[in-house]
């Protein structure tokens, strides 16, 4: 991989880490403060958050990493690109809070939901214009490739919710004041950001008119066809939630989100891989360098495939133990689903930096109808599975489609041009984690106490993985010492 992807990896990966261990501290005391019917609520609220942000954000997060990583040679490219999607997001971000104020004042919220749901949106309103102004100065840094200073302000967000969003729902201000929390934090880390925006590009470009010769009709359709893709994708993480808070009520919610919550652990390379792979593969295919695309996806996909497996297997051996002491013996109701999110959860990371690819390519028609297919398969199970089924229902139906996003996507990356796993030892990964499944189920039966089973089992089954793999050929002993020279000569100047 070039340096530049091993840099902005390594930036990426190592606040996700950070986040990952901030979410897992906070989220045990967050349940424990809000009954688990809040929970459910504060779940369903944050998913349409989501979904509303989807149509919002119209694909400019996406839209600006790939524009400004193009480097056009036209004068102040950055600095237009940049003002273009600061004048439609903020465009479509105020049009949203007016939308949600006139639902409000006519009613519609108190009539579908509880009384306490209006005082939840109006805080969403304000969360809305928040993140559109987080995710335009964010993607601007990663586009101009400063992830190592736009990616640590994803730590401060959790540390400055956690000093505020916590404390407020401890005293009793419950949903409320966990989403206060989040107003506070998102505000400031987007000031942040873009304090650091203004040092790169000009700020006073958004108040001017940017060129005639600029590009809108190319942006706008790459944005337009972004906004279905990501809308598609996102539904196989909330569709779920959305119908078992409306079917089963408020409490089966909150036990399935805690599944999600735990399978999704399995994501944060993936997510890692996907974000930078996007910008990174967008100024390749612009110089058309079709081979390093395939090289480094299909060793990305190998990597991703490797380390998510025995993830898996590791939290399917420890699921019972994990969940009664992270979230508490109420939400092992959970674990029966988190066993059967598993699997898809599997295959959708791998798919995670597959379809990042075809985004840097511009190749959004074919994305979404995998993507749709996948989305349609979910949503049709869901709807079919969980009045009958409940939260198994919704586990199995959301595995199976997010299981579907890796064929569909392989088969698409194909079409496009490149071929994400012919490089993917799939045999010997097989090996590998079968030699490591070993450890991981059999040493729960000789140790004795779910925190002595937490602290010994992940270390001497990754080690046995990462030895097995080396020996099996599923990692390349050249690779691993390249891996380690990356790792000196990078890690210094990030």
């Amino acid at each position: 991989m070039g340096r530049n992807v091993v840099r902005g990896f390594l930036s990426i990966f190592s606040s996700d880490v950070g986040v990952l261990i901030l979410s897992i501290s906070i989220t045990p005391i967050l349940v424990r403060v809000l009954t688990s019917a809040e929970y459910g609520n504060y779940a369903f609220v944050m998913s349409v958050l989501s979904i509303t942000m989807i149509v919002i954000n119209a694909g400019i997060f996406d839209g600006i990493r790939k524009y400004i990583a193009e480097q056009r040679p036209d004068a102040d490219w950055d600095s237009n690109v940049f003002a273009y999607y600061m004048q439609v997001g903020l465009a479509l971000a105020f049009a949203a809070v007016v939308i949600i104020l006139v639902v409000l004042q006519l009613g519609v919220i108190e009539r579908l939901f509880t009384p306490e749901f209006e005082t939840y949106f109006y805080i969403l309103a304000a969360l809305v214009v928040i993140r559109q102004l987080w995710a335009i100065g964010r993607g601007t840094l990663m586009g101009l490739g400063y992830e190592h200073i736009s990616e640590p302000t994803k730590m401060a967000r959790w540390v400055i919710f956690a000093l505020v969003g916590v404390p407020l729902a401890a005293i009793g201000w419950g949903v409320v004041g966990v989403l206060i929390g989040r107003v506070v934090a998102r505000g400031l880390v987007a000031l942040a950001v873009f304090w650091y925006v203004s040092k790169y590009v000009s700020l006073g470009s958004v108040f001017r008119k940017v060129p005639s010769e600029f590009p809108r009709r190319e942006l706008l359709s790459y944005n337009s066809f972004s906004v279905i893709l990501i809308l598609l994708t996102s539904s196989l993480y909330h569709v779920d939630l959305i119908l078992l808070r409306t079917l089963s009520g408020a409490q089966q919610t909150g036990y399935y989100n805690a599944a999600l919550i735990v399978a999704e652990f399995l994501w944060f390379v993936p997510t890692a891989m996907q974000t930078v792979l996007l910008q990174s593969t967008s100024e390749w295919w612009s110089q058309d360098k079709v081979d390093t695309v395939t090289d480094v996806t299909s060793r990305a996909t190998r990597y991703v495939v490797l380390i998510t497996a025995i993830m898996c297997i590791g939290i399917a051996s420890l699921a019972n133990q994990f969940v009664s002491l992270y979230f508490g013996a109420e939400y092992l109701a959970a674990v029966d689903p988190l066993l059967l999110l598993l699997p898809g959860t599997l295959g959708f990371a791998v798919a995670r930096p597959i379809f990042a690819v075809g985004q840097g390519k511009g190749e959004l028609r074919l994305l979404i109808l995998a993507t749709g297919a996948a989305a349609a398969l979910n949503l049709v199970l869901n709807l079919l599975l969980i009045p009958r089924y409940g939260t198994l229902g919704a586990a199995t139906s959301t595995s199976i489609g997010y299981g579907s996003m890796v064929v569909f996507h392989v088969l698409v990356a194909r079409r496009i041009g490149f071929d994400p796993i012919s490089d993917l030892r799939l045999g010997r990964i097989v090996a590998a984690t079968l030699v490591a499944a070993i450890p991981v189920f059999g040493l729960p039966f000789v140790l004795n106490g779910d925190i002595l089973e937490l602290a010994i089992v992940p270390p001497v089954g990754f080690v046995v993985f990462v030895v097995a793999a080396v020996l099996f050929g599923a990692i390349d002993r050249s690779e691993v010492n390249e891996v380690r020279q990356r790792l000196s000569t990078v890690l210094p100047t990030g």
